[in-house]
């Protein structure tokens, strides 16, 4: 009798089972796309993703929701020359110290962002600039700067150039008047084999005073070819001259410099260029950041439908960051947390809008987030 029951029970049992996995109650194997993605997070080297905060965004909702998700942090625009020292006898470290102190109080990782470039003061814009005065403000300000951080311990990386290649491999120079985006170093002059004088004193510089931070060659744009190639022997030719070379930074500002028939219509092609630089940073020796990551959409009508094509996009990225973190450093930074409009180009997009609601492509950082923690 008893063994009838248990039988009885069994069969009960299988005939629920039986229903329930027609209903779908019993769940299918997982997606192997969505398996294949996981994967790329979960990897040795931890993928490090940080995000930008300007002076004015501290004490307010953006930064409480970059403490939400962050630990590696990038002061917007308060390590650059234009405003520590935009002109001789001029210096300003309040809002960078404080960014500093910030750091310390969080138990942040800090990427300084104040590269001998475009975003030069307007002192140095002004065309009757001469390269002897230049080159002595370049001196003064990438010395102080170097010494002023080197024993910060929160201070991990620092950009030491930034923009100095234009797509087509040639370098990036001075324009007139003080409006336009240009870049006056370039006439301190070249050496003997064509390099940047203002490049090759930075990194000499950077190289003496900052023994402790790791020293980044930052670029914009896309994945041209020319330019890359240019960064690559720059690179080289510095280290051939004694200097250090740590790693190297890419914008990433999609859509502006980063062309959208790259990123958008050819994605994978792109993102396997992408990953051929990532795999020649680490093959010498170098860390590799993506440094100002955002999605500009000229056309708020569009909006909606290009924030899905952003969290695609960023999907993409973050894949090929991940997996190529194996072999070596690899962190990501988003530029602003938020929605920021630039008059005349456009709405560039981040991970939330404009009232600070999360968009598509937060649940694709959140995810990479949670899994390199």
């Amino acid at each position: 009798m008893r063994n009838s029951t248990i039988c009885f029970l069994l069969a009960v049992s299988l005939l629920f089972y039986s229903c329930d996995a027609k209903k779908g109650v019993v769940k299918e194997p997982s997606n192997p796309t969505e398996a294949k993605q996981k994967q790329f997070y979960n990897v040795p080297n931890k993928l490090l993703i940080g995000a930008t905060l300007g002076y004015e965004e501290l004490n307010t909702v953006k930064e409480k929701l970059y403490l939400k998700d962050f630990k590696y942090l990038t002061p917007a625009n308060e390590a650059k020359q234009t405003r520590i020292h935009p002109q001789p006898n001029v210096w300003n470290w309040k809002q960078i110290d404080e960014f500093i102190q910030f750091a310390n109080q969080n138990n942040l990782v800090v990427r300084l962002h104040g590269p001998i470039s475009p975003q030069a003061s307007k002192w140095a814009k002004e065309d009757f600039r001469t390269p002897k005065e230049l080159a002595s403000n370049l001196e003064e300000f990438a010395t102080a700067f170097a010494l002023h951080f080197n024993n910060e311990p929160v201070v991990k990386y620092m950009d030491v150039v930034n923009e100095t290649i234009l797509a087509d491999g040639s370098w990036f120079g001075p324009k007139p008047g003080t409006d336009e985006w240009e870049n006056p170093w370039l006439k301190i002059g070249l050496d003997e084999n064509g390099y940047p004088l203002y490049i090759l004193k930075a990194f000499e510089i950077a190289t003496k005073n900052a023994p402790n931070i790791k020293l980044v060659y930052n670029q914009n744009v896309g994945m041209e070819s020319p330019m890359w190639n240019q960064v690559k022997k720059t690179v080289l030719y510095l280290r051939s001259k004694g200097y250090r070379v740590d790693g190297i930074g890419w914008q990433a500002h999609l859509l502006l410099g980063a062309k959208r028939e790259d990123f958008v219509d050819n994605t994978d092609a792109t993102m396997a260029k992408l990953g051929e630089l990532i795999d020649w940073a680490h093959q010498n020796n170098l860390t590799f950041h993506v440094t100002e990551l955002d999605y500009l959409v000229k056309n708020k009508k569009d909006l909606e439908s290009e924030r899905q094509i952003q969290k695609r996009v960023y999907q993409k990225l973050i894949e090929v960051l991940a997996e190529k973190s194996k072999n070596g450093v690899v962190t990501l930074n988003l530029w602003n947390i938020g929605e920021r409009f630039k008059k005349g180009t456009g709405y560039f997009q981040s991970i939330y809008d404009a009232k600070y609601n999360p968009t598509p492509a937060y649940s694709v950082l959140k995810e990479a987030i949670d899994i390199n923690k």
